[in-house]
């Protein structure tokens, strides 16, 4: 199939990428082959949001037992019952802004981070003005899984050995602004039908890291990236059923790698892009494995 001018077409190449692609798509054909997906395709969903939602608060410092989500109602009595509020709304409405995503993504990003910070907040869906900072993309560390840490993914030869590295600061407004406009003409673009080639995982790794890259907004841009990402995997046809929560796997890799690969994004080269793209890789089959367990629990009568 015929990638035609999408500029991401060069990173499907790179070492590694295509064997992330095709274990990742490996990984999803599976649990979508699976039993319970017959009849209880819409339950396996709402699952997949619900720790999906609870990952990524985790990522963004509240890392609460997923009982303890399931059974809350209240989310606003202190910084991290926000933040879980935030990220299970953004959860609930993120699959059902596709249509919008396609012809407007940046109207999309808005309502993400309107959703997140309530519309009481003044500075709700904009994106940071001069001055303005950007809240810490991983306040909270996390130690990986344990049998995930032994697995080794691709470590970007800057940021190797074991290192944690400095994140830059984030860019300014203009910066923001501009290379908003990039990604969102990018995906347009693909929307109509140019670039189609390009794997799903390549592109939701993308837009994932330049997310986190930009921090667009003063709050929530760790949650909002990651969104984001599902979205991208829901309008490539990789997860359309939105049953894969690679924010999952990212809290199981720890927030370490998630750095570390970041770093690799950020330095824009090509060992560093294809160890995101590894990584995000990773996650996303990591969410496969969890939604798997949940389904094996439905057709034992579990759930």
């Amino acid at each position: 199939m015929s990638t035609g001018t999408d500029p991401l077409a060069p990173l499907a190449q790179l070492p590694g990428v295509p064997d992330a692609v095709a274990g990742v798509r490996k990984a999803v054909d599976r649990l979508y082959g699976h039993r319970v997906m017959r009849r209880r395709a819409a339950e396996v969903t709402s699952e997949a949001a619900l720790r999906g939602a609870r990952a990524s608060a985790a990522l963004a410092g509240a890392d609460w037992p997923l009982e303890e989500v399931r059974r809350r109602s209240d989310f606003g009595a202190d910084p991290g019952s926000r933040a879980v509020g935030a990220a299970l709304r953004v959860a609930a409405e993120a699959g059902q802004l596709l249509s919008v995503w396609r012809h407007s993504p940046l109207q999309v990003l808005a309502r993400l981070h309107l959703l997140a910070v309530g519309d009481a907040d003044p500075a709700a869906g904009r994106p940071r003005r001069a001055g303005e900072g950007a809240d810490d993309l991983f306040p909270l560390a996390l130690e990986p899984v344990e049998g995930v840490a032994a697995e080794q993914g691709r470590a970007a030869p800057a940021v190797a050995d074991g290192q944690v590295p400095v994140l830059p600061a984030a860019p300014g407004p203009e910066e923001v602004a501009a290379r908003l406009d990039q990604l969102s003409r990018l995906l347009v673009a693909r929307a109509e039908g140019q670039g189609v080639g390009t794997p799903a995982l390549v592109v939701a790794s993308v837009v994932h890291g330049e997310l986190l890259a930009l921090r667009p907004f003063g709050a929530y841009n760790g949650l909002i990236a990651r969104a984001a990402q599902r979205i991208v995997l829901i309008a490539e046809g990789l997860d359309p059923k939105s049953i894969c929560p690679a924010e999952v796997g990212l809290v199981e890799l720890g927030t370490d790698a998630y750095r570390r690969a970041l770093a690799g994004y950020l330095a824009g080269t090509p060992e560093g892009l294809a160890a995101w793209i590894d990584h995000c890789g990773r996650a996303l089959r990591l969410g496969v494995r969890e939604s798997t367990a949940v389904c094996e629990a439905m057709q034992r009568g579990m759930v």
